[in-house]
């Protein structure tokens, strides 16, 4: 047992911090990116989907070969080097002069992002013993979901005072400090037996999630999944995919040990972090819109709303495994599913002028229902393999983590997309044909050509805002879909309680009866 586990852990919260702070930073950033220059970037929401899923679509492909890295080479060293190289990419994110120099350094920050999630909890499960574990991953996991709230509250604050680059430019003196007490605590360790790399497999990942992210999109902008080139890539995507599974499984070294997967309790683990990710992801994106563009909030207004979201995190997340040995995880984590689809359906009821106050509760409902996932899910992944192969179970759980989130992104945003484009194309007719294409792209789009026609405009806002609401109600329900496949799925597969768990109960029952 490490003497200094509990300062390494405060150091390896901030390294987390800032890489999971980044993704959700982003978020409250969307409207102000879309905005033209010299305000933003006049990005479209395609464009802002990819600034978002370069991001978890690089971090993804890569935390495989990451956390084998990691266990080969040093989980320091590798730690090192990724925080330094996300604190390069963020600096030039900062810069960036186009919507496609900003998915370009996204993907660097991702890079350096991939090698530094895996080592924090391979390094956590190092320093502590097992029975402490835990309570460690408790408060890991409650630090990832403080970071996704704390981000819009951040990105917000920075964007009331500075330009939009600012959401960017705050990680480089945080990535300093982290670099200054992670040579001075953090001890170094690697697996003695560690795994070879897999290069093709890597690859292969990384283009299939690629080319099925980017026809989800596509098909999204045109509002039309028939199209030929759209359905070409979603099928290419698909079979370069299930390519990379045939290629694992006949591997003597594969980046994804598919045999993990035989293990149902590991398998529906996995399969409720990607699939709360995906709802949740999708939700966020579409919420910064409602709050920002429907609403009239300010960035940091919006991202104060984020507040209870964060506060059920930090309430709960620690806690969240003395519900585990009371009820089991079964119970916990389809509980928590069910809970996150009643806060999505909540989203299909909101309008114009929902009280702001049933937002912030639904916001809190939202940060119990994912702190009672996160934490047991967590830590069944991690105990279903052996301590020298922390790095892959850490790489594993979050590669499903970012792919649900980036497929969320994707279908979810395409949902948004063609929902609002079918509702708002016959609104547009007072516009000059060649301007109804790109006011039909957005809510964001139509309020920007809007807004350039003057007193004239002043009548597409309505049917704008008409449009977003429709179309946000029709993603929620599809989000909604999606938590409740993964409450089915953990109600089917999850342990429940533990025998173990049981005899303690009864040892205490006798205690208290001697008593």
């Amino acid at each position: 047992m490490h003497r200094r586990r509990w300062a390494i852990l405060g150091v390896l919260m901030l390294s987390l911090l800032i890489v999971v702070l980044d993704n959700s930073i982003l978020n409250v950033a969307i409207k102000t990116i879309s905005t033209p220059a010299p305000v933003g970037l006049g990005a479209s929401q395609g464009q802002i989907e990819w600034a978002i899923n370069a991001y978890t679509l690089v971090f993804a492909g890569l935390l495989f070969t990451s956390g084998l890295v990691g266990d080969r080479l040093g989980r320091k060293k590798v730690l090192l080097g990724g925080i330094a190289l996300f604190g390069i990419g963020s600096a030039l994110a900062a810069e960036s002069g186009s919507p496609g120099q900003l998915i370009a350094y996204r993907a660097v920050m991702a890079l350096g992002a991939a090698f530094v999630m895996p080592a924090t909890l391979a390094v956590l499960m190092n320093v502590f013993e097992r029975e402490e574990q835990p309570k460690a991953i408790g408060i890991w996991a409650g630090g990832v979901g403080l970071a996704i709230a704390i981000g819009p509250i951040t990105g917000g604050a920075l964007l009331d005072h500075f330009w939009w680059g600012s959401v960017f430019f705050i990680n480089v003196p945080i990535v300093i400090l982290a670099l200054i007490l992670m040579i001075w605590l953090v001890p170094d360790s690697r697996d003695p037996r560690p795994g070879r790399l897999d290069p093709i497999g890597v690859v292969l990942s990384v283009v299939g999630l690629v080319l099925l992210v980017y026809g989800i999109i596509k098909g999204g902008e045109l509002a039309d999944f028939t199209d030929a080139k759209v359905l070409a890539t979603i099928i290419a995507g698909l079979v370069v995919l299930a390519g990379f599974v045939v290629f694992e499984k006949r591997s003597d070294h594969p980046s994804l040990d598919v045999s993990y997967f035989k293990n149902k309790v590991f398998s529906a683990a996995m399969s409720a972090i990607a699939l709360v990710f995906f709802a949740l992801m999708g939700v966020t994106f579409f919420s910064v819109f409602y709050t920002q563009s429907v609403r009239g909030y300010s960035p940091l207004q919006s991202g104060l709303m984020l507040l209870p979201l964060a506060a059920a995190q930090m309430i709960f997340a620690p806690r969240a495994r003395l519900v585990v040995e009371r009820f089991g995880n079964r119970a916990t984590t389809t509980a928590g599913l069910v809970l996150i689809a009643a806060t999505l359906a909540a989203f299909a009821t909101f309008e114009a002028d929902t009280p702001i106050w049933l937002l912030e509760v639904v916001f809190f409902l939202m940060g119990t229902g994912m702190a009672h996932i996160m934490t047991p899910t967590s830590v069944v992944i991690m105990q279903a393999l052996p301590r020298e192969k922390a790095g892959s179970a850490s790489a594993l759980s979050n590669t499903f983590r970012q792919v649900g989130g980036a497929l969320g992104i994707a279908v979810l945003g395409s949902v948004l997309a063609t929902t609002y484009r079918n509702g708002i194309e016959g609104k547009l007719g007072m516009l000059p044909p060649a301007l109804r294409g790109t006011a039909a792209e957005s809510i964001e789009a139509t309020l920007g050509v809007a807004g350039r026609l003057g007193p004239r405009g002043k009548a597409l806002v309505t049917p704008a805002n008409d449009a977003f609401l429709h179309a946000m109600h029709v993603t929620a329900l599809c989000g909604v879909g999606v938590a409740l496949l993964g409450a089915v799925v953990t109600a089917l597969f999850l342990p429940g309680r533990t025998p173990a768990d049981q005899a303690g109960e009864k040892e205490g029952e006798l205690v208290a009866v001697g008593d």
